[in-house]
């Protein structure tokens, strides 16, 4: 049931500030209507929703960095059951506030992790959205690798990308003396923020679409379609036992 304000929302807006996700409730009030990207996230979701089950009853779903939680209500909407992670207890002070007033409360367990911990975890989701997440981590394909390990049926992956003209694809095996091709225009390849990018210091890395799409195989995963701008949708399809294994040793299982 939506809870019942006797005044506007907007002072707790305000209070709860500043907003990273611009969230429509249901009076009409945003809670970030000046924000920098515009309505953000709907229209990343505009992309990749269509893309998903419109009917998600009796599945499992996992937003790894959650943040205010609109992509977490987007999948409690479609009949969900939603585990919401993120790592800062700012922004699921503010997700929680805002399922109370979508009448959402009940349908999303937010929890203060951050996703190296799915690694000492045993869960398994049918659907991951890991979106906004991998280019402000210093260990993305660690990372990558423990999201796949808990992908039942599909991953949304979105991230921030580097322009390129164009995509190579690499050989099976590059020898030694055609290491001048780790140059070529369409490596895939990505890039190190040595201090900050567009402002923030938590942006470490910048892959190539190509490097996003190698590291996804790399860790098992396989491409189902380009589902929008900087958004994959992926299937697992297993990975090899040597990566299980440096998997198993990086995180002392």
């Amino acid at each position: 049931m939506t809870l019942q304000s006797t005044g506007s929302p907007l002072p707790e807006i305000a209070a709860l500030g500043p907003w990273f996700h611009n969230l429509h409730l249901p009076d009409g009030t945003q809670t970030a209507p000046d924000h920098p990207l515009g309505d953000f996230p709907a229209f990343k979701w505009a992309q990749l929703g269509p893309r998903l089950p419109a009917d998600l009853t009796g599945w499992r779903a996992l937003d790894i960095g959650c943040n205010a939680g609109f992509y977490s209500f987007e999948l409690a909407k479609r009949g969900a059951e939603v585990v919401g992670m993120d790592a800062d207890e700012h922004y699921l002070r503010q997700a929680r506030w805002a399922a109370r007033h979508l009448g959402l409360s009940g349908a999303i367990d937010f929890r203060c992790k951050d996703v190296y911990a799915l690694g000492r975890s045993d869960e398994s989701f049918d659907l991951v959205l890991f979106m906004g997440v991998l280019y402000h981590l210093r260990h993305p394909l660690l990372a990558l690798d423990i999201v796949a390990e808990r992908v039942g049926q599909l991953l949304a992956l979105q991230t921030l990308t580097a322009p390129a003209e164009a995509t190579l694809e690499p050989p099976r095996d590059l020898p030694f003396s055609q290491r001048h091709r780790l140059r070529e225009a369409g490596w895939p390849s990505m890039a190190f923020v040595a201090h900050r990018f567009a402002g923030d210091p938590t942006n470490w890395w910048v892959p190539t679409a190509g490097c996003v799409e190698g590291m996804a195989r790399s860790a098992g995963l396989e491409l189902v379609e380009r589902a929008g701008d900087e958004i994959w949708l992926y299937r697992p399809r297993g990975v090899a036992i040597s990566v299980v294994a440096e998997l198993d040793a990086a995180l002392g299982r």
